[in-house]
């Protein structure tokens, strides 16, 4: 919207196409997030709480967890509002991947939302059943894998890179590519879900690595800096800087209620919409593996329920004291923070090792 404001003024005064840059509208697009989410945020929390929409806790969870009873959920939508306000405002509306990433936005966060919702009328940790909620994340990432690869406004390239090394790519094929993306973006939205059992525990990795892919989204997009770093150059690519910068300042902005002790969490519709979000724009910057590396505590906290479930199954015993990872280490003793502080410590490396391959290929 602003940018059409821009170029409509520009065609009196050129000056003005100073604001339709990209870093400009990126840095304004994170504010713009971060600001609206710290000025709402009191009030859509007054809101949750008069409407007494609070988190169920399990009772077969960490016994700590028993005190967080009544705080507010479904904290994600401000997150969702901010960021789509935000983009709508400073992005380019004749880009498509920007319509990609709303539509992804929306439909991850509807079935959250619906997750989220069942809950809290039942008052019963159990929202949709596996089955529906695998049904309906693998339309939401068929449907949007399909766009992405039909995609002819800002054709995305079909080889997957193979981070670390210049002249290395597996070719997918258009369909590869859809059925890739598929297992990116369900992957992705359940391992962000698993991972949002503490106090700010997923948020912060959800900016890290926002701010890593923005870099190569920026580097993509630009000629110049994608052959100068032996990058593919991908078209369109630049817009996708701003979306990222947008997720951060909405990341930021809630962080500052879910810090420890959170005021309101995320919910279902928060953090199945983020991981969604992430996954496509990997996709989209063609940087599925090192979202892979960067996102390794999702990674971990998904493998853990994996190796937990299937391991009691044939079993009857347990590998760790309870899954998800999180919950493991509180067992064993480790308090809330340290954990949290951990795991993103953790993330922050991880997130740094991806980006030493822009250099190292």
């Amino acid at each position: 919207m602003f940018l059409e404001i821009v170029n409509f003024l520009a065609q009196y005064d050129s000056g003005f196409n100073v604001l339709s840059y990209l870093t400009l509208r990126a840095v304004l697009a994170m504010l713009t997030a971060l600001f609206v989410s710290l000025f709402l945020g009191h009030f859509f929390i007054a809101k949750l709480q008069q409407y007494q929409i609070s988190q169920v806790i399990r009772t077969d969870g960490p016994e700590s967890h028993l005190a967080k009873a009544g705080t507010p959920t479904m904290g994600g939508i401000i997150i969702l509002f901010c960021f789509i306000a935000s983009i709508l405002i400073w992005g380019d509306w004749h880009n498509s991947f920007l319509w990609i990433v709303i539509a992804t936005a929306l439909i991850f966060g509807a079935i959250g939302f619906t997750d989220d919702y069942l809950k809290i009328k039942h008052q019963s940790s159990d929202g949709l059943s596996s089955k529906q909620k695998y049904i309906a994340q693998s339309l939401g990432a068929a449907i949007i894998g399909i766009w992405l690869v039909t995609n002819t406004h800002q054709p995305i390239s079909t080889e997957l890179l193979i981070p670390f090394f210049k002249d290395w790519s597996l070719p997918l094929g258009a369909f590869g590519l859809i059925i890739f993306s598929y297992f990116v973006i369900v992957g992705s939205s359940n391992a962000v879900n698993l991972t949002d059992g503490l106090d700010g525990l997923a948020i912060m990795p959800v900016i890290l690595i926002s701010g890593a892919l923005a870099i190569f989204a920026y580097i993509g997009g630009n000629y110049n800096f994608a052959g100068y770093l032996n990058m593919p150059f991908m078209p369109g690519t630049g817009e996708v800087f701003v979306i990222c910068a947008a997720l951060m300042g909405a990341g930021f902005g809630f962080l500052w209620f879910n810090t420890y002790p959170a005021e309101v969490f995320m919910g279902d519709v928060g953090s199945l919409s983020l991981g969604a979000i992430l996954a496509v724009i990997a996709i989209i910057v063609r940087q599925e593996i090192l979202l892979f590396i960067m996102g390794g505590v999702f990674v971990a906290e998904t493998l853990s329920v994996i190796i937990q479930v299937g391991w009691y199954k044939r079993t009857k015993t347990r590998v760790f004291l309870m899954a998800p990872l999180h919950h493991h280490f509180e067992k064993k003793g480790l308090s809330e923070p340290k954990i949290i502080v951990r795991f993103w410590m953790v993330t922050l490396i991880l997130v740094l090792i991806s980006l030493a391959s822009i250099k190292i290929r």
